[in-house]
């Protein structure tokens, strides 16, 4: 189901339990509209993720690991300053709306106790996360602000007044009615229903909707019906369902509807970080590498624009033996050549003396016309060398940024940084010399550690600087090297001097997901022992050549690298 009202109060029952009356321990804001408070109840940590991310706007507690920056934004300034330590004394949403309202206790300058609310507003691009002081109602300060240019209807900026989203004409499905009897009558069709059941309750979703239509054209008491409906909410199933289509879908409750139970989850959170753990960093990685993506995107389109002209260059200069031979045939029979002629029909006698129609300039002498066949021979001689080389570096240059690209796809946030520094470090980001000092302060990051079923180690490198570090130095000669053959990807190395075949398979199926034939059926994954490998001199960071090597052919699976994966 989407993140409706519905899934918002079942949402709230899950917060409601876990961290009323914590405190709030530490606030870290990783990504551009996403904070996190690290929250202590029940002898616990909660990490507690408000996300105004206009594709996954939710509330939830995660455990899924962020890197902050270096330097913490305004915003997590703000939100320090006036919520570290404080208390969370209430969560509440008000009238099934895709609000979240925690209200907190804290002190201020003079000691003096105060309450403030912190709200996520979960509403697609228009979602935001708000601060304000709860007697004043005036903000404090507010994630994404927006001035009066952007929304007449109300300012979100620090010191405004707050005003709550526009409210709409719906009824809480959770107060006491009997609508719904009237609605079941006036629109036997099911789909019909379900529409009308959303624009009559509020915080209905259209899955939510046609799962209380279908329930409520099950024979028998319509009233247990809808009462049985909305107590799931009261106490959610987390559950993921797999639909028709093959696709999955995340649900508070039954919402047989839609699919079959695929699994079931012990909490809500757990399931939405299973269900977004891949969406969700693909949009972190956007907005943190939106440059990035542009650069390396104008590069290629660049590179390959080149290269196209450069074979059709090198295509014209195939002409080169063709004017050899007429200058030489016009050499031979230039007794027979006069001044002021435009062509001549001559015996080609390379080619059993066929007539050979040559053009001439009615400017040049006979010699000075053969000579000038000799030149523009040479000239394309010359240049099919300098063409070739200039094809060979266009596609290693073509080949290096569809690796780089791909990487970026595939990369964490946390990655993203050491691809930028390799960028600028190659040439294609300018430097800032203001964060150089950032960048030498940052520790490596370290290629990701999988363990195969007999427990043998593979590390799996997740850019170039990890690519080369894990096979030139970290690997010993005799482990095993793995990547895709021809297709971008990442360098794969097997700890092991005689690993078994499941575990070449295992690697194999590593390498091919984190590669760019990720959603391939069968992917071609060369592997070959590390002594064969050898980075040519000048090469750029991740190139590597190698020999001797055998193919396997796999089908990446995104559940077999969750299996391989070494829990911390």
């Amino acid at each position: 189901m989407s993140f409706d009202g519905l899934f918002t109060h079942a949402m709230v029952t899950e917060l409601h339990q876990n961290l009323l009356n914590g405190r709030i321990a530490k606030i870290n804001q990783p990504y551009q509209n996403e904070l996190i408070l690290t929250v202590r109840a029940n002898r616990k940590n909660w990490p507690v993720l408000l996300s105004a991310d206009p594709t996954y706007p939710r509330i939830q507690v995660t455990e899924i690991p962020y890197v902050n920056p270096a330097v913490p934004t305004n915003f997590a300034m703000m939100m320090r300053k006036y919520l570290q330590g404080a208390i969370i004394t209430d969560i509440q949403q008000p009238a099934n709306d895709r609000v979240v309202q925690l209200t907190i206790t804290t002190r201020n300058e003079l000691g003096d106790a105060e309450q403030l609310m912190l709200i996520i507003e979960i509403m697609a691009r228009h979602s935001n996360v708000i601060l304000i002081d709860k007697k004043t109602n005036r903000i404090l300060d507010v994630i994404k602000h927006v001035g009066a240019d952007q929304n007449r209807y109300r300012l979100l900026l620090p010191g405004a007044t707050y005003i709550e989203p526009p409210k709409q004409d719906k009824l809480d499905p959770f107060t006491p009615n009997t609508d719904y009897l009237e609605l079941v009558k006036q629109y036997p069709s099911e789909d019909v229903l379900a529409k009308q059941l959303q624009q009559h309750y509020q915080g209905l979703g259209r899955d939510s909707a046609q799962q209380l239509a279908a329930d409520l054209h099950q024979p028998g008491d319509l009233t247990k019906h809808y009462q049985a409906f909305l107590a799931q909410f009261d106490a959610p199933t987390a559950t993921l369902l797999t639909l028709p289509n093959h696709k999955t879908m995340f649900a508070a409750g039954r919402f047989d509807h839609f699919g079959d139970q695929h699994r079931e989850f012990d909490s809500l959170s757990r399931l939405l970080d299973f269900y977004y753990a891949d969406a969700a960093q693909r949009e972190r990685v956007q907005q943190q590498a939106g440059n990035l993506i542009r650069v390396v995107r104008n590069d290629l389109k660049k590179n390959r624009n080149k290269l196209k002209k450069l074979q059709q260059t090198l295509a014209n200069t195939k002409q080169a033996d063709e004017l050899r031979l007429k200058g030489e045939i016009l050499t031979t029979y230039l007794h027979e050549v006069k001044r002021g002629m435009t062509e001549i029909t001559l015996p080609d006698y390379y080619h059993d003396n066929q007539p050979l129609k040559i053009k001439l300039s009615n400017q040049l002498s006979p010699s000075r016309n053969a000579q000038k066949y000799f030149s523009r021979y040479q000239k394309q001689k010359n240049a099919v060398g300098f063409v070739g080389e200039q094809i060979k570096l266009t596609q290693a240059e073509i080949d290096y940024l569809d690796n780089i690209q791909t990487q970026i796809e595939l990369a964490a946030p946390a990655d993203i940084a050491e691809i930028r520094e390799e960028l600028t470090q190659q040439g294609y980001l300018k430097q800032h010399k203001a964060k150089k000092k950032q960048r030498s302060s940052r520790k490596p990051s370290q290629p990701q550690k999988f363990v195969a079923s007999d427990g043998t180690e593979i590390s799996v490198g997740k850019n170039n600087r990890q690519n080369d570090q894990l096979t030139l130095k970290t690997a010993r000669k005799s482990d095993y090297w793995l990547h895709t053959q021809k297709i971008p990807g990442s360098h794969v190395i097997i700890h092991s001097d005689d690993p078994s075949e499941q575990t070449l398979t295992e690697a194999a199926n590593l390498a091919a997901y984190f590669s760019k034939a990720r959603d391939s059926a069968t992917v071609p994954v060369d592997y070959v022992q590390v002594r064969h490998i050898r980075k040519p001199n000048g090469a750029k960071p991740g190139l590597v050549i190698y020999e001797g090597q055998k193919t396997l052919y796999v089908s990446p699976s995104a559940d077999l690298v969750d299996q391989l994966t070494l829990k911390k």
